[in-house]
């Protein structure tokens, strides 16, 4: 049984945080006009054990994503502890606010749209460059 290098599952998983950021974006572009409807956005994906990983000698420091813990205060705000697993959040760089209380903004949201096109762009060509040397190294290339 092989393991896949780490390079190939970090890509991976940025791949999918990707797909789902573009999910969240077209589900704020279809509530763009639902009054009260908050935007939304995906946190990026964990890298800390990878980090971990290659720390070198034990006790050497790691990186770790930090936590919050929902106060009484913050709770008689509004706040709410996120959903296990979920890393869709409400969006905090949102521009304005609609009279109804909808603050999705189809130019915030297409730029949001850009910035993961590039960025999947960019992996993918890592992607393909890391599979060539790859070939390369077993003799296929």
């Amino acid at each position: 049984m092989s393991s896949v290098p780490p390079l190939i599952a970090g890509m991976t998983r940025s791949m999918k945080a990707m797909a789902e950021q573009q999910r969240v974006i077209a589900e704020n572009v279809a509530n763009s006009e639902t009054p009260g409807y908050k935007a939304r956005t995906v946190t990026a994906p964990d890298f800390s054990a990878l980090v971990q990983h290659y720390g070198g000698a034990a006790g050497s420091p790691g990186v770790a994503r930090p936590t919050v813990e929902i106060s009484a205060a913050m709770s008689a705000l509004g706040a709410s502890a996120p959903q296990a697993g979920s890393r869709v959040v409400l969006d905090s760089a949102t521009s304005e606010t609609k009279p109804d209380g909808n603050n999705v903004t189809l130019e915030d949201q297409l730029l949001a749209l850009g910035q993961v096109q590039t960025d999947f762009t960019a992996a993918t060509n890592i992607y393909k460059k890391q599979m060539g040397l790859m070939r390369l190294a077993l003799g296929r290339g």
